[in-house]
């Protein structure tokens, strides 16, 4: 098993290059929900019989036709990246200005990484619930947002819950539905910011 954590998402185009380096190769592939999607790659040594599958072939082809082998296709992603940053903090002065109270769901990196690049902090964002408790009644780093267990929801009582593990959306939303009962909304930030009534 090889996990990467959060530091890269390799497309399968880049695990290939890789692997053929060291003699290996995938011959099927499994589209996971995981992370927002992963892949599973069932790989053997280059010289193995092992057929490539119909799975396999069309992610390939689907990266392709997606320019993940050409270099002009990752041209705009500094602006993309920095539209929805911009997207976020408009949201976020928007809420202020209606007078709404914002708290974060999840003190993941992912989600921590977005804030800190966006320069949010306590002043936009009251608090942040996580499930762990060994990060209950800290900080996230860097904005100073006080880290507090999914019970205090009810105590807080945010007029608007930001969902930073977007890929964990539908489940966060599940377990926090009560904040429907005084009027609370659900918001996600990426791909783009959106509310979720």
């Amino acid at each position: 098993t090889i996990y990467h954590e959060h530091f890269s998402y390799l497309s399968l185009l880049a695990v290939e290059t890789v692997l053929r380096a060291k003699g290996l190769r995938p011959f099927d592939v499994a589209l996971l929900p995981t992370h927002g999607g992963s892949l599973r790659l069932f790989c053997c040594r280059a010289d193995a019989s092992h057929a490539e599958t119909e799975a396999l072939m069309a992610l390939r082809a689907r990266e392709a036709a997606a320019g993940l082998d050409r270099l002009e296709t990752y041209g705009g992603f500094t602006a993309r990246v920095e539209a929805v940053r911009s997207a976020f903090l408009d949201y976020l002065a928007q809420a202020r200005s209606a007078g709404r109270k914002v708290a974060a769901y999840g003190a993941a990196a992912k989600g921590n990484t977005f804030l800190n690049y966006a320069g949010v902090g306590a002043d936009d964002i009251v608090a942040c619930f996580d499930a762990n408790p060994h990060k209950q009644g800290r900080f996230l780093p860097g904005s100073h947002i006080p880290i507090l267990a999914p019970d205090q929801i009810d105590v807080v009582r945010p007029d608007d819950l930001l969902i930073l593990p977007w890929n964990l959306r539908e489940e966060i939303m599940a377990q926090t539905a009560r904040i429907r009962a005084w009027g609370g909304r659900f918001v996600t930030a990426s791909p783009e910011p959106r509310i979720w009534d």
